[in-house]
């Protein structure tokens, strides 16, 4: 009898120890489930067309989203946008999206994006956590699959990036850093031996760091957003930088991108950068409007994409240009130039 439940016991022991060794294979332990990270959303619109492209970008989290398409949204809005068109903001939240008003110093309103970063920095601080991962995208990006690559739990990394689109202000790699580079990289006190190479996204030029503020996957408790602002602060309350955006509409409008590669610089290390996908933060139609030296037009494959200022001004039957899912361009057709028509 002794030996019978003996050998029950030892055959229910060695089921269950097997069954939790399969599952850590396949990284679907239920007590490491429990322990994820919960991951949330959030963007910022600066003004009602905006705030149209932010509704696009939470019906297609929703839609297409997968396992993400309930997750937790916020978009950020300076005050005077609180009080915005009511049907718009009731669309937005029949799906669940939360409002949230911030305010930037007057004197950081002489730069273009000063708020982004202002909303981005008590976006972190609200969810402030070690178990929270955020997804901060700008308002023109639209999800075309599930993102599962946001998913950052598994890696030993604070956060996921995408290189700049094309160079921009940014500093060639293979050149000595001008003026305005050199400045940054002195008042943010970043060492020669933290700098690496970086290819732009549309481009291809080879480039110091120099990182796309449109999508950021974040520890919250990583505080790079909280860095980000701080050094946004440090630079535009410098009195070289100052007169340089006030002579250079480019160093205005990409001041925020210069503090946001010395945040990363000087928060992370380069193996804690997880560099995403080419098929995240896609270019879309990006020749046509900056002249890049090939096609951004086939979404197969996409899994975000960003428009930029491509419809405020479209060509006459962009659908036809695009390569993909019929059923997906169809999707973006009804929204994208006139966002409002959607249902």
């Amino acid at each position: 009898m002794m030996r019978t439940l003996s050998l029950s016991i030892w055959l229910i022991l060695s089921t269950s120890l097997n069954f939790a060794a399969d599952n850590e294979i396949q990284g679907e332990s239920p007590v490491m489930e429990s322990n994820r990270p919960r991951i949330v959303f959030a963007t910022f619109a600066q003004n009602a067309t905006q705030l149209r492209h932010a509704l696009v970008l939470c019906e297609s989290l929703r839609e297409f989203g997968g396992r993400f398409s309930n997750a937790p949204m916020s978009i950020y809005f300076p005050p005077e946008l609180m009080a915005s068109d009511s049907s718009l903001v009731a669309r937005l939240e029949k799906m669940g999206v939360t409002r949230r008003q911030i305010s930037a110093p007057p004197e950081a309103l002489r730069y273009f994006y000063a708020r982004k970063v202002y909303a981005a920095a008590q976006c972190e601080e609200e969810l402030d956590d070690d178990n929270q991962i955020l997804v901060w995208l700008d308002e023109d990006t639209i999800i075309l699959q599930e993102p599962a690559e946001f998913d950052i739990s598994g890696k030993l990394i604070k956060v996921g990036w995408r290189p700049v689109m094309h160079r921009n202000i940014g500093s060639l790699y293979a050149e000595p850093p001008d003026q305005f580079w050199s400045r940054v990289y002195h008042l943010l006190k970043i060492p020669d031996s933290s700098i690496f190479p970086m290819k732009t996204a549309a481009s291809d030029e080879i480039i110091r760091p120099y990182i796309n503020a449109g999508i950021l996957v974040v520890r919250t408790d990583a505080g790079l957003l909280r860095q980000w602002k701080k050094a946004f602060e440090t630079l535009y309350q410098d009195s070289m930088i100052k007169q340089q955006a006030r002579l250079d509409p480019k160093t205005n409008i990409f001041l925020h991108q210069a503090a946001l590669a010395g945040a990363f610089l000087t928060t992370l290390s380069k193996d804690e950068m997880y560099q995403l996908p080419d098929s995240y933060n896609y270019p879309l139609f990006f020749k046509q409007m900056f002249g890049a030296p090939r096609e951004f037009n086939d979404i197969e494959k996409v899994v975000t994409l960003r428009y930029d200022v491509f419809f405020e001004n479209p060509t006459p039957d962009w659908w036809l240009n695009l390569t993909g899912s019929p059923a997906t361009v169809a999707w973006m057709k009804a929204r994208l130039g006139s966002p409002l028509q959607s249902e």
